[in-house]
């Protein structure tokens, strides 16, 4: 029996206040060796090879059961039937479909919701896209996996090589649903658990008074560190969502965090700092001398995130000092505070608020948090590129909820030599999230040029990035001289730092 973990359900209740906690993918395959002699996607093929890995992702054929009162916290049951079909499907784009159209269909498919009564994760198939490429999103409940081991459940349907051998699937078949007596016994048997835990404690206070030590820096820097500036980032959002999305090389971004004094994730914030400065400043805003605070989820999975299940992480809190005009100086500083942050003991998010009611408590609070001002998570994803039923995986990108007041979060996800950067703003309050976008993207134009300056290029060296046009609404759009990334450029990864953004109206 196999009860959700405290930290699983932080990730159930925000949807009773309206905030979906979905989490998913948006992936580009060349599906030019997939679509038929009819140009037909073959969907049966796909979902055979898709259900073959199933084995290892129990969590996609299991129901989250909740129980009748006095009988324990919910818990993952087996599912009584399983239909591939009701979870991975087709929805067609109009050809030839553009980015924008894509990520429109994206965030339509991101607003249905999941039905509790099936396994809680869907996987669409996008085709319609130019040159025989195909999207594919994926979603799938927090509650059922974090970012990291998001990646590693997508990657249990990837392959090395297009012509992997098949898995054979063993064979299936589901678990009853415990019994009333047998939940209300393993209840008990909890609870009796949990109380021999409190005495144990109060048998050995130093243990306690250690613990509590070790966890109170991550605390106070979340609670007790100062209150987030008050910025038309923080308001109270809805459903709809607008998306964004930045490509970028991870060997450049790489050589300027070493170039600085810093990592990958330090060079995200600064890009992101950069934009939230520029966003702010067009919307009247004073900030000088403003140091915004941005949540960034730590992995607490170790060191093999492809294995991650479930939901085990710590949180960060990292100044962004948007008053800092100079690109180079904001980095440094974002690389110093990092640097410290690191470390500090990071308990798993669950622990911080075991209670039910504490949860919910929070939660009521979350429209008027002045805890943080926005949120910022990086993934580690495989290095190498990787295939989905013989098709070549050419780009993903990630896809974060936001809650409460969070207007703005961002999501970056590392692979196959790319950076990969996804703004999920708040349909509402955030229309000029291509501000942001292009704010972001200057920041790393000019991180970037420091990095040649010091590699001894000239002023005319490498080749300049297009600025992205602005689609109608003011959101950044892609360009016509937009070109896709295709195998053959993914082998040999650009090192000009080559960036492109496609934004949803």
């Amino acid at each position: 029996m196999e009860r959700l973990t405290a930290q699983d359900l932080s990730m159930v209740w925000p949807e009773d206040f309206g905030w979906p906690q979905d989490i998913g993918a948006l992936a580009v395959l060349d599906g030019s060796g997939l679509i038929d002699a009819n140009g037909r996607f073959p969907i049966e093929v796909v979902r055979e090879h898709i259900e073959r890995r199933l084995h290892l992702l129990p969590r996609f054929r299991q129901l989250l059961y909740v129980p009748g009162r006095g009988l324990g916290w919910p818990l993952w049951v087996d599912a009584p039937s399983f239909d591939i079909a009701e979870h991975v499907g087709v929805f067609p784009l109009r050809p030839p479909a553009d980015e924008w159209q894509l990520l429109l269909a994206c965030e339509e498919l991101r607003r249905r919701r999941l039905d509790r009564s099936r396994p809680l994760w869907h996987l669409w198939f996008l085709p319609g896209l130019p040159g025989g490429r195909i999207g594919v999103f994926m979603k799938l409940h927090h509650a059922v996996a974090d970012g990291v081991a998001g990646v590693a459940a997508f990657g249990a349907f990837l392959d090395f090589a297009p012509d992997a051998p098949q898995p054979i699937a063993p064979p299936w078949s589901p678990a009853p649903i415990p019994s009333t007596r047998d939940l209300f016994d393993d209840n008990v048997r909890r609870r009796l658990q949990e109380l021999h835990g409190v005495v144990s404690k109060l048998a050995h206070p130093i243990d306690v008074v250690g613990q509590a030590r070790r966890a109170w820096p991550a605390f106070q820097e979340a609670f007790a560190e100062g209150r987030a500036p008050r910025t038309s980032l923080n308001r109270p959002i809805g459903s709809r969502r607008r998306l964004a999305i930045i490509r970028s090389s991870l060997d450049l971004v790489k050589e300027i965090g070493l170039s600085h004094g810093g990592k990958v994730n330090d060079v995200l914030l600064a890009a992101v700092a950069g934009g939230l400065r520029d966003l702010l400043r067009s919307r009247g805003e004073n900030i000088e001398g403003v140091t915004l605070r941005a949540f960034v989820p730590v992995s607490l999975h170790g060191d093999q995130p492809g294995q991650a299940q479930g939901n085990l992480d710590g949180g960060m809190v990292v100044p962004l000092p948007i008053g800092e005009p100079d690109h180079i100086q904001r980095l440094q500083l974002i690389a110093a505070e990092t640097a410290e942050r690191k470390k500090k003991s990071r308990p798993p998010g669950g622990t911080l608020f075991r209670n039910g009611l504490i949860q919910r408590a929070f939660l009521r609070h979350a429209v008027r948090q002045r805890f943080m001002n926005a949120y910022v998570a990086n993934v580690p994803g495989p290095p190498v590129l990787l295939h989905l039923a013989g098709a070549p995986l050419l780009e993903v990108f990630p896809m974060v909820p936001i809650m409460g007041n969070m207007t703005l979060g961002v999501g970056a996800l590392s692979y196959a030599r790319q950076l990969n950067i996804t703004a999920v703003a708040d349909y509402e309050t955030c229309p000029d999230v291509g501000v942001f976008v292009e704010g972001a993207l200057s920041s790393l134009d000019a991180l970037e040029r420091s990095v040649l300056v010091r590699s001894g290029f000239s002023e005319g060296g490498p080749p300049a990035k297009q600025a992205p046009t602005a689609s109608p609404n003011g959101a950044a759009g892609a360009d016509s001289s937009h070109t896709p990334l295709w195998y053959a450029e993914l082998r040999q990864a650009p090192t000009s730092g080559e960036v492109r953004c496609t934004a949803t109206p």
